[in-house]
C-alpha cells in the first residue's frame, strides 16, 4: 500500500516569484507616490510664489501712490510737507518732498495726509485723528503719516521680508515674506519745482547711489526676487540666472550660496509720485 501523501500549496520557487512580482509592483506604486508628491510640492510652491507676487505688487504700489497726497489739493506742497531732518529711519525730507530713501537705502520713506481721520497705516493701526474734519482742510503737521518700507534680508533666501514701519509711532511689522533680493531705483525731477522726470540722460538712479542733493524723487521703480523653500526644482532656473547676471559680486555670492534648488519669481513695477505731478 502506498502511504505517500501528495502535499498541496506553494513551492519555494513559486513564493520567490510572487515576492519578486509584488516587490516590483510596490516599487512602481512607491515611485508614482513620490513623483506625485514632488509634483504637488512644486505646484504648491509655484502658487505660493505667484500669490506673493500679487500681494507684493498690491502693497508696494499702494504706499508710493499715496506719497504727497494732500487733504487740501490747493495747498502748495512746500506748505503741506515742511522740511524734515534725517533720522535713523529715513534720509532728510526737503520742503515739499513726499518721498526719500531709508537711512540704509534699502527702501523708501513716504509721507502723506490720511484720506480720512484715523485712517489705518500699513500695519493696520489708526493714524492720528484730525482736529478739524471739514473737507479740503489741511490737517495739522502732526497728522502727516510717515512710513518706512524697506527690504530686510533673512537667514535664508525664503525668509527675507519687506518691512513697514510707522516712523512717528515706532511700530513696525512685515508686509510680505519670501523675498530673496530687492532692487530699488528712483526717477528724478530736474529741480524742486519740477513735477516731472528729467528729460535728458538716465532718468532713474539706483537708490544705493541716490542722495538728497541729486534732485527730488518723482517715481519709484522696484524689483523683487521671490523664493520658495529649498529643493523644489530640478536643474537650472533661467529666472535666477537672469537676476544673477545683473547682481553685484557680493549679492551674487549670497544668492548662489543660498540657492539650494529653489523656485523663483520676479515681481516689479514703476510708480509715479502722482500727487506731485501737474
Amino acid at each position: 500500500m502506498n502511504n505517500f501523501i501528495r502535499q498541496k500549496g506553494l513551492s519555494l520557487i513559486e513564493l520567490m516569484i510572487a515576492l519578486a512580482i509584488g516587490s516590483l509592483l510596490i516599487l512602481g506604486i512607491t515611485q508614482i507616490f513620490i513623483d506625485n508628491k514632488r509634483n504637488y510640492l512644486f505646484q504648491r510652491s509655484q502658487v505660493n510664489v505667484l500669490e506673493n507676487d500679487r500681494y507684493a505688487e498690491l502693497q508696494l504700489n499702494e504706499y508710493p501712490s499715496k506719497a504727497g497726497y494732500r487733504c487740501a489739493p490747493d495747498d502748495d506742497p512746500e506748505y503741506a510737507f515742511p522740511a524734515r531732518a534725517s533720522n535713523s529711519d529715513c534720509l532728510a525730507f526737503t520742503a515739499g518732498s513726499a518721498i526719500t530713501a531709508t537711512a540704509d537705502k534699502q527702501g523708501v520713506c513716504v509721507r502723506y495726509h490720511p484720506l480720512v481721520s484715523g485712517e489705518p497705516d500699513c500695519l493696520g493701526s489708526a493714524t492720528t485723528a484730525f482736529t478739524d474734519t471739514k473737507p479740503f482742510t489741511s490737517p495739522a503737521s502732526s497728522s502727516i503719516v510717515t512710513l518706512s518700507i524697506k527690504y530686510v534680508p533673512g537667514a535664508t533666501l525664503d525668509t527675507g521680508t519687506i518691512a513697514c514701519k510707522n516712523v512717528d509711532t515706532g511700530a513696525s511689522g512685515s508686509l510680505l515674506s519670501n523675498v530673496a533680493d530687492f532692487r530699488l531705483e528712483f526717477g528724478l525731477g530736474a529741480n524742486s519745482s519740477s513735477r516731472e522726470l528729467i528729460s535728458t540722460g538716465d532718468r532713474f538712479v539706483s537708490a544705493s547711489s541716490w542722495s538728497v542733493t541729486d534732485g527730488p524723487i518723482r517715481a519709484v521703480r522696484y524689483s523683487l526676487l521671490l523664493a520658495s523653500p529649498p529643493n523644489q526644482r530640478d536643474g537650472d532656473s533661467q529666472i535666477f540666472n537672469n537676476w544673477l547676471a545683473n547682481s553685484s559680486g557680493a549679492t551674487k555670492t549670497r544668492l548662489e550660496t543660498g540657492d539650494q534648488n529653489r523656485l523663483y519669481h520676479i515681481a516689479g513695477s514703476t510708480r509715479a509720485v502722482r500727487n506731485l505731478m501737474p
